[in-house]
């Protein structure tokens, strides 16, 4: 029987995917596409086509991105000994295959000698793009170097492959080994209720306490941490919280200093290996900033124009506080900033973001999200029994997700809470289908994102009309806040976003109408790639649209006006202070990686030197805070990933709200502009430019006035 990685089943038959089969279905799927570029680099340059070329190389990778991108991610959402044994095992020679196409000299001369014949010269559109696209990948991961280097730099490709999962593992594993068990009710005084009780059925889940005696389990997963940061009223628990959240990373046997070292100086080398100047340009060079020192200044400009705020806001925060205990004032402990803040809000404004849970149970959420989804961009989205196979090699039975018996009819997921989802043009013809993972697990990692599984779209033979369409398969989770026994989830409003976030990159995803696959999709520049998935969340603050499913779950009421008009109000709430927490993140990315290697970094201690670089974007604390580094899998959980590239979101946030000023100025469920975006952004995917495709949409470049009026930044400052 055919490996079941490899077996192009869509949907995907979870259950005969094991531990046991990853080996053998990788090592396969190398072997073959290896054959198959040997083949493309071994014929005539006399008569290479567009066909034997690149639609070639394309279709020789399909089966080894089908398959790794499989085990991938089991490992993010069901993570055991077994996976990660194999999986680690595999990472070296998946990591090397990849890195040894663009240095394979007779490939290179296949490639450039298309690229110099009548045909290429004469390509158009999406085809130019991807010759475009294909040379600059082959040049950009070192095809032009000589023999030693392009050895060196398989070398870098498995190591970092082999450090990044490391450290991956390491915050896993380090957020898993914790728990706070509290026995006296007093010491959780002030949490809301939903999480009160979550934390007492999480301690039942683990043996702690009964029923008539209770206790409350809290973890440094995010639905339970983050309530217990922002409302406890005991500072002791609180501190307790975090620093053991400050220690993810830090404290043997989890400690990432050393693998951040190594990450940072294979990069470093890699990026000179292939004659940038530092790993940042090396990333930027293809997306829309182009270099480090481009988004560097972009950072510090943003941070000119909220530093006033910013300071200002803090001063507040520690006015309060000091009002409010009778102290004098001073900076805050980092524990009580949540805390302390939220306080703050809620004498400003009379809110209290939970009371806006009851209006958001996730049903309700996501039903609303896809009726929105409907009248802007005209398609169809309906869920599909589901049910949970337990693998051969785990515990006998199954459980349907989705309640449904016939199980000869319902699709298979990956664990009974996995939903899934078809989605259809307005014709009736099938898009895509898509999984949903919400809620979180000891075996998953935390966050929230959108992959895809394959990739389809229309399928052409020369030039015309496509001759079929292909479906495309997606996938999105999150680490939501949990049902209560058997009851739905309710959640906050930062999780609605959430939702519709990871929402949008999927609609990217799914709408994608691009006939090269790889250029399908979310598979366009790092700078760029947030504009789908952030503009979403502007549906979640206006009325119009959160009337369509932020309704009370027992009445039906949408949100009550007085408490709308709190949320609108308390929206800004030390806007400035989210904001720097971005540029700081984002700074100290390309800080670290435009600048390494330093005298100063190499013999300091790595806090000493943030804390210097980052001095006028930290927030002044009592106490010294380790920074996030050492548990940001965002910069280092991948070979490369956000490295370099955080900065990607504010600039997203740049033109997700300049964008989302047509839908303001046409009404925001305005059908015409939606399929418009949905034609121009969605569906182009990295057809073209992405700065011609934001002219597409808006007429124009970029202003960043928009967003500075959204997060209510005077546009003048600075």
């Amino acid at each position: 029987m055919k490996n079941p990685f490899l077996k192009k089943d869509f949907p995907v038959a979870w259950a005969r995917l094991g531990p046991a089969h990853v080996q053998p279905a990788i090592e396969q799927a190398l072997a073959d596409a290896q054959e198959r570029i040997d083949a493309i680099s071994g014929q005539d340059l006399e008569n290479v086509t567009f066909d034997s070329t690149l639609l070639a190389l394309e279709a020789a990778t399909e089966d080894i991105v089908l398959a790794w991108g499989l085990v991938g991610h089991l490992d993010s959402v069901c993570n055991s000994p077994a996976l990660r044994t194999v999986y680690n095992e595999m990472i070296p020679k998946v990591s090397a295959f990849w890195a040894r196409i663009p240095l394979n000299a007779n490939l290179w001369k296949v490639i450039g000698a298309y690229g110099a014949t009548a045909e290429a010269a004469n390509l158009m559109g999406v085809r130019k793009r991807f010759l475009e696209e294909t040379m600059a990948d082959f040049r950009e991961h070192g095809a032009d170097l000589g023999a030693a280097d392009k050895s060196r730099l398989e070398v870098i490709a498995g190591e970092l492959a082999k450090q990044t999962q490391k450290l991956s593992e390491n915050v896993l594993d380090a957020t898993n080994a914790y728990e706070l068990v509290v026995e006296e009710e007093t010491q959780i005084s002030g949490l809301p209720e939903n999480a009160k009780e979550q934390a007492r059925l999480e301690a039942l889940k683990k043996g702690h306490g009964t029923e008539a005696r209770p206790q409350w389990r809290f973890t440094l997963h995010m639905p339970s941490c983050l309530p217990a940061m922002k409302y406890l009223h005991s500072d002791g628990i609180r501190k307790q919280l975090w620093e053991a959240a400050a220690a993810v990373g830090l404290a043997p046997p989890y400690d990432n200093t050393e693998l951040i070292w190594k990450i940072l100086d294979l990069r470093d080398e890699k990026a000179r290996l292939l004659g940038q100047r530092h790993f940042a340009d090396l990333v930027l060079e293809r997306r829309m900033a182009k270099t480090g020192e481009t988004a560097l200044r972009f950072i510090e400009s943003i941070h000119t124009r909220v530093r006033a705020t910013f300071k200002r806001e803090g001063e507040e925060l520690e006015a309060y506080k000091a009002e409010q205990t009778g102290q004098p004032r001073g900076p805050l402990e980092p524990r009580e900033t949540a805390y302390w803040s939220e306080k703050l809000r809620r004498s400003r404004y009379a809110f209290d973001e939970e009371d806006l849970r009851p209006y958001f149970p996730i049903d309700g959420v996501i039903e609303g999200m896809f009726t929105i989804a409907r009248r802007i961009f005209d398609i169809r989205i309906t869920e599909r029994p589901a049910i949970f196979r337990a693998h051969e090699d785990g515990p006998a039975g199954e459980t349907s997700s989705t309640g449904t018996p016939e199980s000869t009819t319902a699709t298979e997921v990956w664990h009974p809470e996995v939903k899934y989802y078809e989605v259809s043009d307005a014709d009736g013809e099938l898009l895509g289908a898509f999984y949903a993972d919400w809620h979180p697990r000891e075996s998953k990692r935390g966050g929230a994102w959108m992959n895809y599984l394959m990739t389809g779209g229309p399928v052409y033979r020369g030039a015309g009309n496509p001759v079929k369409r292909e479906p495309h398969l997606g996938l999105i989770c999150g680490n939501l806040t949990p049902g209560l026994e058997g009851n739905p989830a309710f959640l906050t409003h930062n999780e609605v976003q959430t939702i519709f976030h990871e929402f949008g990159h999927l609609l990217h995803h799914l709408l994608g109408e691009v006939e090269i696959r790889s250029l399908n999709g979310v598979n366009v520049a790092w700078d760029f790639v947030e504009l789908p998935s952030q503009i979403m969340e502007n549906w979640c603050w206006n009325r119009e649209s959160l009337d369509l499913f932020a309704r009370h779950h027992e009445s039906g009421a949408p949100i009550p006006e007085g408490l709308f008009e709190k949320m609108i109000q308390a929206r800004n709430f030390q806007s400035a202070r989210a904001i720097m927490r971005q540029l700081l993140f984002g700074k100290m990315d390309l800080e670290l990686h435009m600048h390494y290697p330093r005298p100063d970094l190499i013999e300091g201690s790595l806090d000493d030197f943030l804390d210097t670089l980052l001095e006028n974007y930290s927030e002044p604390t009592k106490t010294r805070a380790p920074k996030m580094i050492r548990r940001f899998s965002h910069l280092f959980s991948s070979s490369t990933g956000y490295a370099a590239g955080y900065y990607s979101y504010k600039w997203s946030e740049v033109l997700d709200a300049d964008a989302f000023t047509r839908f303001q100025a046409a009404g925001v469920l305005n059908r015409e502009v939606g399929l418009e975006f949905r034609e121009k952004i969605l569906s182009k995917g990295n057809g073209a430019d992405p700065a011609d495709l934001f002219r597409s949409f808006l007429g124009r470049d970029p202003d960043l006035t928009a967003l500075l009026e959204r997060d209510g930044i005077p546009v003048d400052a600075g």
